[in-house]
């Protein structure tokens, strides 16, 4: 889809659970909307295409209001909650309502319009392996709390329970696993990307599983945005004489706790990852500043095996 240079009717929408509130910059005009697809179906048959709607990743909530705008053929911005929060910040505004932030939406809509992306809607069997990853990652944590409850001093009464839950956290832990195995088995695409992963150092397959969920841009972006968007990034910071220790902040931290343990197993059982390791652990670097390295590099790894898999003809 074409990007028009010309500054479009920008529309702010801030979702929420029952209702959407909505900000039209040309005309500074307001409204609300139920969030349910006959509402927002009806809605969306009035814009045109020229409009750009802009609103914000709520924890699904956006999913109607994306569809809707697809199906009527207008374009659509979803924007990271962290950006925009910064951004009305910026503007001096303390207040917080759902009107003022369909109203910072729309005009982060009109100082940005030409740089935002627009919304694709990402492939089904995709999104069905990022929603049983994220679930699988929820229990996982849930049956580690239980499990250091468990061992806890005067856990006696309730052991019983605590097992009871663990048992249940397992037997689900397990057939979500299942249901990931035969999802990708199933799709050519992701089974032949979870091969080629899991031929990186350090990669097994749950974690080239949750990489697929988690990462999809992983084959489609450099090696620097890779980084970026693991969290493996490091920043500087720097001001006149002065250049502090740079620090990796943002990113997606799923990610970066997937490769946390991959980094883990490739420094102790990887020659070559091993001993870039202890090159850096003897160069006096801290040991979780070199295991970031190691991250960072299984990253990148996986990125170029990806990369190079989708430029690789496919033999019928």
């Amino acid at each position: 889809m074409s990007i028009s240079t010309t500054a479009p009717r920008i529309i702010g929408c801030d979702v929420g659970k029952a209702r959407i509130e909505i900000f039209v910059s040309r005309d500074q005009s307001r409204k609300s909307i139920a969030n349910d697809p006959v509402a927002l179906a009806e809605w969306t048959a009035t814009l045109d295409p020229d409009c750009l709607v802009v609103c914000e990743a709520t924890g699904g909530y956006e999913a109607a209001l994306l569809a809707a705008l697809l199906a009527a053929g207008v374009p659509a911005h979803r924007a990271d909650a962290r950006k925009v929060k910064a951004f009305i910040r910026s503007l001096g505004v303390h207040g917080k309502t759902d009107a003022l932030d369909a109203r910072a939406l729309a005009r982060y809509g009109q100082e940005r319009h030409l740089q935002l992306a627009r919304w694709q809607a990402p492939d089904k069997t995709r999104g069905k392996l990022q929603a049983l990853a994220l679930t699988r990652r929820d229990l996982v944590v849930q049956r580690t709390a239980f499990s250091n409850r468990a061992q806890a001093p005067g856990a006696e009464p309730v052991q019983s329970y605590l097992k009871a839950l663990l048992d249940c956290l397992d037997a689900q832990i397990a057939a979500i696993d299942a249901d990931i195995a035969a999802l990708i088995e199933a799709h050519d695409e992701l089974r032949r990307s979870e091969k080629a992963l899991r031929r990186v150092a350090g990669l097994g397959a749950k974690t080239a599983a949750a990489l697929l969920a988690l990462m999809p841009e992983l084959g489609s972006c450099d090696r620097r945005r890779a980084a970026s968007l693991a969290g493996l990034a490091p920043h500087p910071r720097q001001s006149g004489e002065k250049d502090a220790y740079r620090r990796m902040t943002g990113g997606r931290p799923e990610v970066k706790r997937v490769l946390f343990m991959a980094a883990m197993s490739a420094a102790r059982h990887n020659p070559a990852l091993r001993d870039v390791y202890k090159r850096l652990l003897a160069n006096g670097k801290k040991p979780i500043v070199a295991l970031s390295a190691i991250m960072r590099k299984i990253i990148v790894i996986a990125n170029a095996k990806l990369r190079d898999l989708k430029m690789t003809p496919q033999l019928s």
